[in-house]
């Protein structure tokens, strides 16, 4: 690739880290602007559409013929971040050792901008698609609250409904046993929390023997969730991964055993894929200290396998908090919301693409399927049009240990090898769909 492109990618990142858009309250427009200045200034036309006027999601297209459409897909809103954790100004954008650093850099303002200038550079080299290509910076992925994809894929779904789409959630080059995976995520978990609510009965603190201390009874459920280790299954992103690394898919009690014996970060990938997980992180009870509080509400985050809902696992987990010896007249147990839970097809032409990218880019390496633990928005592709989405931005300088560390975390950077990478592959995935 060109060094203008690098430096163009580069250049666009440091101005999109340095607008704050920390989603709440999100302000995702001025990134919009900014987008759609770039874009405009290489003959790219773009549409703004907005549920509120700072929460902009911009589309921009270049018309292609009846073959399949492909979608760039990023959004534009971050995390927060706390400046006095940091060892530079999250927003600083500033460039260092080869990393421009910032809130965002991983997550995922460096997709942005390496589909904004790979966009740009194939308008300005006259491409012609097969079918339309679409770049969609979307607003609210961290927060989710229908300012976004979802309000899009609603509200005005022709200029989002796409065949194809490459995201975030994978991409990441692993070494494992000696050989090279880049990972792809073909499927994402659903994300299904849930408040428990436990019951007791208020008394004054100082006299704790009159009292049912709903805190106190909530203890043992809080460790017996916590402590809860489910069945494994094996899914089929999970089990074409096993075959591609051990040759064969072992029983599911047996993988991580398995996996262990390769590398330790296989079981890392893995262990959180093969079941539903659950984690308390919320407990609020009595407002005041001299209070013994008569409910405590427990959340706690929970996620599922594709194909699995709430419904289905309700009963396990209430045979979890039965076991602990507090009735299940002495809790209630609500779900809150169920996001994600899709998978696409792993045999598409877009796959297909992506593995001849990485073997024309390093001989024997191989592309594997992973499932998404955590909610993208490729959900709301797939749910709404029966998009074939694809979480896939490659990174092989940085070390994938590393970047999952930083992304929501303090520090946060990226290589500007992997920017260029980056821009490079999506410019030819393009072109290769072509």
């Amino acid at each position: 690739m060109s060094g203008s492109l690098r430096d163009e990618a580069v250049g666009l990142l440091q101005a999109l880290i340095r607008l704050n858009t920390v989603n709440p309250p999100g302000n995702e427009t001025i990134a919009a602007h900014v987008l759609r200045d770039y874009l405009g200034a290489h003959g790219v036309e773009c549409e703004l559409y907005a549920r509120a006027p700072d929460r902009a999601n911009l589309v921009a297209r270049i018309p292609g013929g009846d073959g399949p459409s492909l979608a760039f897909l990023s959004h534009t809103d971050t995390v927060v971040a706390d400046p006095s954790e940091w060892s530079r100004d999250p927003w600083s954008g500033d460039l260092a050792d080869d990393h421009v650093w910032g809130r965002g850099a991983l997550d995922m303002k460096n997709q942005v901008a390496a589909s904004a200038v790979a966009f740009a550079s194939l308008a300005r080299d006259g491409f012609r698609p097969a079918g339309d290509l679409v770049f969609i910076a979307a607003a609210d992925e961290e927060v989710g609250k229908r300012f976004g994809l979802e309000w899009l894929c609603e509200e005005h779904p022709e200029a989002v409904r796409v065949d194809y789409a490459v995201n975030e959630g994978g991409g990441e080059r692993v070494e494992l046993g000696g050989s090279a995976y880049y990972l792809c995520a073909s499927a994402e978990k659903m994300t299904a929390p849930f408040r428990l609510r436990v019951h007791g009965r208020s008394g004054h603190a100082s006299m704790p023997g009159i009292a049912d201390n709903a805190l106190v009874k909530a203890a043992p459920l809080i460790q017996a969730l916590g402590a809860y280790r489910p069945e494994p299954e094996v899914g089929p992103e999970i089990e074409a991964f096993l075959a591609t690394v051990l040759g064969e898919p072992p029983p599911p009690e047996q993988v991580l055993a398995r996996l262990a014996e390769v590398d330790a970060l296989a079981v890392e990938l893995i262990e959180p894929l093969l079941s539903l997980t659950l984690s308390p992180t919320i407990v609020a009870a009595s407002e005041r200290r001299n209070v013994i509080p008569a409910t405590c509400d427990v959340t706690v985050d929970c996620r599922l396998l594709p194909g699995k809902t709430p419904e289905d696992v309700e009963p396990i987990i209430r045979g979890v908090l039965n076991r602990t010896g507090v009735g299940e007249g002495d809790y209630e147990l609500e779900f809150l919301e169920r996001w994600g839970g899709t998978r696409s097809s792993m045999e598409t032409p877009l796959w297909e693409a992506i593995e001849g990218w990485v073997d024309a880019t390093e001989a024997g390496a191989k592309v594997v399927p992973v499932c998404c633990a955590g909610f993208t928005d490729s959900h709301w592709l797939r749910a709404a049009f029966g998009t074939v989405a694809y979480g896939f931005f490659p990174m092989r300088t940085m070390d994938p240990e590393l970047a999952a560390r930083l992304i929501h975390s303090a520090d946060e950077r990226v290589h500007v090898d992997d920017l260029e990478l980056g821009v490079e592959f999506l410019r030819e995935l393009a072109q290769s769909l072509a």
